[in-house]
Order: structure tokens, then C-alpha cells, then sequence
């Protein structure tokens, strides 16, 4: 049995008002008030000053491995450009502070927010070969480039690091089933896309996440309709609201909770979701989940996983 630990979420000091960053970045009151009203966002997770990225990863990663150690380091994110990778040595300065000297280091990059969730299952079929422990960290310094950070009319991306254990054996709260993932490859522009590109970015994303969804259910021997919940990329309400109905579920089995106050972190979401849903109560043994991610370019990615009993 191959499944995840429970996840490690760890965050800055600092919520800052969505339309303060919405202000700075030069979007307009048309947008800002649709971030507000239809989307639901109103803070997201910013580094304070001496507050750095490469300390929330590490907390994560402390805390996710508990005891343990692993033997393998994989980090996935967005942004190719972080302040911590451009001091050098940041690799070698993680393995150190996790106390793990030996472990190899990978980053997974250039999918964008699907780069998690690809990462966990990357450590199964690594694990499938190789029995052990791997430590999966995701997080991203939003705040960097505010350019980047706003997807226009769909997100605002914040500064939040996860950490979770994939293993099997003893230990293990989420199970793991089934996984799928997608691409479509006409929209590699990104924010580059024209306006039309842009239209029919947002309609294929709602079609092609809730298709995602569907094959990892198959994966998993399930229909999407008979999983419990569904821990989403956290991009804004309306999107979800459209995915339920395509997919066929019932849209409180969408944990959209953390949406108003943390809103977007790359592609650390669906762990996060997962991890607030558990930690409130939320989740029982033997829920069937699927956490799902998207992201620029076309990217789509869903694990499903099953809640084990680990009192």
C-alpha cells in the first residue's frame, strides 16, 4: 500500500488584501471588483520582510517527515525564478537543514501548478522500484513578480509551502488509487495568450479538468459521481462551480473553504485542501478524494486517494 503522509502546510506571517496586489499589478476596477464579488478572494499569504520561502519549505519538509527520513527529495513548482535559487547552493542548503545529506534532489518545474501533484506520483512509481520514503515539497515566492503572480480574471497566486511523505507501510493516512493527467498543447503562450486564446484557455480548462477527474476515478475503479470529495486547485469559486456540473458532482463535495483567505498557491492547493479538510473534521476513513491541480499552458493533473485509519 502506497499512500501519503499527513501533509505539512506552513505560511508567512502576512495576509495581504487581494486588491491591494490587484492595484499594484495595474488591473482595473472591472476585474478587481470580479475578484471580489464573483470569485470570493480577499487575502492572500505574503512574505513579511525577513521572512524567506526557503524557510517555509524547510519547516514543511521538518514536519512532514517527522522521525523518518527518505531518501529522495523531490520539489516541485511554478516560477523558474526564486529568490532562494538565485543565492546558489539552494539544493545542497535543503538535504542539509532536512538532515538529510545524502538524499537526491530533484526539482519539477515547467509544468507549472500541476508540478506537486506530478511529483507524488513520480515517488510511487520511483517508489515501485525502489521501496523507501520520499519527501515531496511544493511553494512558490508569489510575491517575487507581481506580474506573474496575477492570472488575469482567474487567480492571485501567494507565498505558501507543503510538505508530505510518500511511502507505504505504517504511517500512511491517504491511500493511494488512481491518477490521471492531461495537456493540451495549444496554449504553451501562457500569460502571453490573445484575448481568444484566453476565452477558449478558460472553456477547455472546465472541460479537460472535469475529463481529468474522470479518468483518474476510472484509475482508481470508481466514477467520478461516487467520490466523497474533491481537494481542488484553489484558482476561484465560479470555476468550480462549472467543473461540478460538467463532472457530475455535487458541488458541496468541493472544499472551497480556504478560497476567501489564502485563495491560489501554485501547486500546493490540493495538499493544502486535503490537509485543512482532515484537519477540521472533515474526513473519515475510507472517503475517497480526489486532488486535482491545473494550470498555465494546459496542464491538468488529479490523484485520487483513499483516508486510511490512522488512530
Amino acid at each position: 500500500m502506497t499512500g501519503l503522509s499527513r501533509v505539512a502546510v506552513r505560511l508567512p506571517r502576512r495576509l495581504e488584501p487581494v486588491q491591494d496586489i490587484l492595484v499594484r499589478a495595474g488591473r482595473d476596477a472591472m476585474e478587481r471588483k470580479m475578484f471580489a464579488r464573483i470569485h470570493g478572494l480577499r487575502t492572500s499569504p505574503t512574505l513579511a520582510p525577513g521572512e524567506r520561502m526557503e524557510d517555509l519549505l524547510v519547516a514543511a519538509g521538518r514536519t512532514a517527515l517527522g522521525d523518518g527520513g527518505a531518501g529522495l527529495i523531490l520539489y516541485g513548482h511554478t516560477m523558474l525564478t526564486q529568490e532562494f535559487g538565485l543565492a546558489g547552493g539552494f539544493g545542497d542548503r535543503l538535504r542539509e537543514r532536512l538532515g538529510l545529506p545524502g538524499a537526491s534532489f530533484f526539482g519539477l518545474s515547467h509544468i507549472n501548478c500541476t508540478s506537486v501533484l506530478r511529483a507524488v506520483t513520480l515517488a510511487q512509481r520511483h517508489l515501485a522500484r525502489r521501496p523507501g520514503r520520499v519527501l515531496v515539497l511544493g511553494g512558490d515566492h508569489g510575491s517575487i513578480d507581481e506580474r506573474s503572480r496575477v492570472i488575469p480574471g482567474m487567480a492571485v497566486g501567494g507565498d505558501a509551502a507543503v510538505g508530505v511523505v510518500v511511502h507505504s507501510g505504517p504511517g500512511v493516512r491517504y491511500r493511494i488509487l488512481g491518477a490521471a493527467n492531461g495537456r493540451d498543447a495549444r496554449f504553451h503562450a501562457n500569460l502571453r495568450m490573445t484575448p481568444d486564446e484566453a476565452s477558449l484557455f478558460s472553456k477547455v480548462c472546465c472541460e479537460e479538468t472535469a475529463a481529468t477527474i474522470g479518468r483518474a476515478a476510472a484509475d482508481a475503479g470508481l466514477r467520478a459521481e461516487e467520490l466523497d470529495w474533491v481537494l481542488p486547485h484553489l484558482s476561484n469559486r465560479m470555476f468550480w462551480g462549472m467543473v461540478a456540473k460538467r463532472a457530475g458532482i455535487a458541488k458541496d463535495r468541493i472544499c472551497l473553504d480556504l478560497i476567501p483567505e489564502y485563495g491560489h498557491n501554485f501547486g500546493g492547493d490540493a495538499l493544502m485542501a486535503l490537509e485543512h479538510a482532515d484537519r477540521t473534521g472533515r474526513l473519515r476513513p475510507g472517503d475517497r478524494c480526489a486532488l486535482v491541480s491545473l494550470a498555465q499552458g494546459a496542464y491538468f493533473q488529479a490523484v485520487i486517494v483513499e483516508v486510511e485509519d490512522d488512530s
